[in-house]
């Protein structure tokens, strides 16, 4: 097997030391997504190491433990610890060896949104930050996801709405850190379109800065 991950996952792991980001379990998971790439990843939960190992193409993930039994503060505290290359492979494989017992894959959407929900990132993802609009592309209602509270009315409404990331934070029972994780969940999930130049976008900025001069 490859003994060692691929230099464009190294480069975004890199990346994240230099921001000092990690041991940011989300940001680490979001690479492998947005590249596709499947990586064992050891994850600290508690007084435990959880290793999980993502196959984004198959949008499935390995464990012995499902990581939608993980809750309360110990998913706030979650750690990446490491990453290697994938041991096992995934269901359906052509090569046969390796695959590891069915119970013990799992479907990997559920587990990304409740990470983004409940896991430690409290801020946006670095992929969908900076100066950005956001809108959803599809109703979340038959999705089979948990949508505690507002977050329900909010992603609806980014259906019918371009807006920027402190304009939602100030609708109905939001917040900066609620949208920002309802965003990450949205991202994570193929839900969400990130646009840098809507009129919106820039708005959003010029009114942050303006709510910071002093009267």
């Amino acid at each position: 097997r490859h003994t060692l991950i691929s230099s464009t996952l190294q480069a975004e792991l890199r990346l994240m030391d230099r921001r000092r980001e990690g041991a940011d379990a989300l940001e680490a998971i979001a690479a492998c997504v947005r590249l596709r790439e499947s990586a064992l990843i050891y994850l600290q939960y508690e007084d435990r190491v959880w290793p999980v190992t993502m196959f984004p193409r198959e949008m499935l993930y390995h464990s012995p433990r499902s990581l939608l039994l993980g809750g309360g503060r110990g998913m706030r505290g979650l750690k990446l610890v490491d990453i290697e290359p994938a041991s096992v492979r995934p269901p359906g494989h052509w090569m046969h060896d390796r695959i590891a017992s069915a119970r013990s894959y799992h479907p990997l959407a559920p587990a990304l949104w409740k990470l983004a929900l409940q896991g430690p990132r409290a801020k946006l993802l670095s992929e969908i930050g900076g100066t950005a609009a956001y809108r959803v592309l599809r109703r979340l209602a038959g999705e089979n996801l948990f949508i505690p509270g507002a977050l329900g009315p909010a992603a609806e409404r980014l259906r019918k709405e371009t807006a920027p990331l402190r304009k939602i934070a100030a609708w109905p029972g939001m917040s900066l850190e609620r949208a920002s994780r309802m965003l990450n969940a949205l991202y994570l999930s193929s839900n969400l379109i990130v646009s840098r130049t809507h009129h919106s976008a820039r708005a959003g900025i010029f009114e942050w800065l303006l709510g910071r001069r002093p009267h």
